[in-house]
């Protein structure tokens, strides 16, 4: 399996990877300089002089951190090394949200990496909520061209006033453009930035039909190379502080054609649900939907495509997070 990974993912890199822009180096930060403990107590570790971070989940419980600051705007960044062998139930999230500050109108941007059996595959779930525009999922899932387990690999978010992408190393994965369709739904408040490990049983693995097994445990969840690159803004007066480094982002411009064509490629190649195309949830595609005819065909069928059969968490026990969940909720959809 190493060996096919291997073989695949230099292949994958000719053929998608080089023809993305990289994304040029911002500077990343402590622990201690941008981040504080949520939840978990001695399941979070700090190591190599603050640079990496072990999240755990054991049969006490999952943890998290969180960022010191709340940001409106920016680029927001963690290489990631998941855990192996059985990790079916286990959710690893990094996200951002303001879920504390807005309970019901909150915004939200996940990545979540959703654990399987032995012998299968990480998968990667993406979703936006806006102003709490919970009763529409906006999820995405796909696979991925590499073993998740076997190395860091980098995770980013691009979030501006007028576009949202999601990046898998230096491959845009999705992109959420600000229309007046999806109106309100888009996501403008300050958010903060988290990353979580939990137990997901009832929902992360074909619908909860396989659970954590805690005689795997513990599950650790590695993290390097924060980078928390935007507008800091006043809890209290809620006023953005901003200077010149997000504007001088080049990744704050439309996405190039080299660009796009890689997202479509990725696309075309690993994703395997888009709620676009679900037609047991939305007859009708919610408005800012563009349906593409052949996505339509490739997604019928598949993971929930069409068939309604994905079960999503809701929350993600981001809300229980201060109280030390060792599980998070799931809602069937």
């Amino acid at each position: 399996m190493g060996c096919l990974y291997l073989s695949l993912g230099l292949l994958y890199s000719l053929l998608i990877t080089s023809s993305a822009i990289p994304i040029r180096d911002v500077e990343t930060l402590s622990f201690d300089e941008g981040y504080t403990q949520l939840f978990g107590d001695s399941n979070l570790m700090v190591l190599k002089d603050g640079q990496t971070v072990h999240l755990s989940l054991d049969e006490r419980t999952g943890s998290g951190f969180v960022s010191q600051d709340l940001y409106l705007h920016g680029f927001f960044s963690a290489s990631i090394k998941l855990p192996s062998d059985y990790t079916a139930g286990v959710v690893v999230a990094f996200y951002m949200s303001n879920g504390d500050m807005f309970e019901k109108n909150h915004d939200e941007l996940d990545f979540e990496f959703l654990g399987n059996i032995r012998g299968k595959e990480w998968r990667i779930q993406t979703n936006v909520y806006g102003n709490g525009s919970t009763a529409i999922g906006r999820e995405e899932r796909c696979g991925l061209w590499f073993d998740p387990t076997e190395d860091f690999h980098r995770y980013s978010i691009l979030w501006t006033d007028q576009h949202i992408i999601f990046y898998v190393d230096n491959t845009p994965i999705r992109e959420i453009l600000r229309s007046r369709a999806m109106g309100g739904d888009y996501p403008s408040k300050p958010m903060s930035l988290y990353a979580t490990i939990w137990d997901g049983s009832t929902w992360a693995t074909s619908g909860g039909r396989y659970k954590v097994n805690y005689r795997y445990a513990p599950y650790i969840a590695e993290f390097s190379k924060l980078v928390l690159h935007g507008c800091t803004v006043d809890p209290i007066e809620r006023s953005p502080d901003c200077d010149n480094r997000v504007l001088d982002l080049p990744l704050s411009s439309p996405m190039t054609p080299d660009q796009r064509a890689a997202m479509e490629e990725f696309r075309r190649r690993h994703m395997t649900y888009s709620y676009c195309y679900d037609h047991v949830r939305y007859p009708i595609p919610p408005p800012e939907c563009n349906v593409d005819p052949r996505e339509a065909d490739r997604l019928r069928g598949a993971e929930g495509g069409g068939g309604g059969s994905v079960r999503f968490g809701h929350g993600h026990g981001k809300r229980r997070h201060r109280r030390a969940p060792a599980a998070g909720g799931g809602v069937e959809l």
